[in-house]
């Protein structure tokens, strides 16, 4: 038995459909925003919702690292928050580097993962996750569970 995970692999964001396009952008435009003077690797995210609504985040450091959030973790809270009934078709990823340009595409951490994750769980469908760099190739997996295959849900809990 394999585990396998699929990503489709896009050459640039131009070669992307317009709906993920998009939500790139916004994710892009977060991350300009973002509260990074620690790192100054500043990343930002955008979540599609069914309704149609889209919420961005981005990181927010703090002098005492632990304690700050990452871009995904914002992004989905605010959206949970804000529409705790309405489940989240995407997200997009995209972050700005330190001194140099990331030209590779920017996954989420183990813990977004398992954020990510868990809305999937809550909602019974998967959440396309698009990550990019500054420039350079674009993947997307099909949901939190292609990048994180061998996951703790809810099932070791169950009584």
């Amino acid at each position: 038995m394999f585990l396998q995970t699929e990503i489709k692999v896009f050459s640039n964001r131009t070669q992307l459909p317009v709906k993920e396009a998009d939500l790139l952008n916004v994710a892009h435009e977060a991350a300009n925003h973002a509260y990074a003077p620690y790192s100054h690797f500043k990343v930002g995210a955008a979540v599609l919702l069914k309704n149609g609504h889209i919420v961005s985040g981005n990181n927010q450091e703090n002098a005492v690292y632990p304690i700050g959030m990452c871009a995904e973790r914002v992004a989905l809270f605010y959206a949970a928050a804000q529409f705790p009934e309405t489940p989240i078709e995407k997200i997009a990823i995209t972050a700005i580097g330190n001194e140099k340009e990331l030209c590779q595409p920017v996954p989420p951490c183990g813990s977004c993962r398992q954020a990510i994750l868990e809305y999937e769980t809550k909602f019974g469908k998967p959440i396309e996750i698009i990550m990019s760099g500054e420039k350079g190739e674009v993947y997307i997996a099909k949901s939190a569970a292609e990048l994180l295959p061998l996951s703790f849900t809810e099932i070791f809990l169950e009584k």
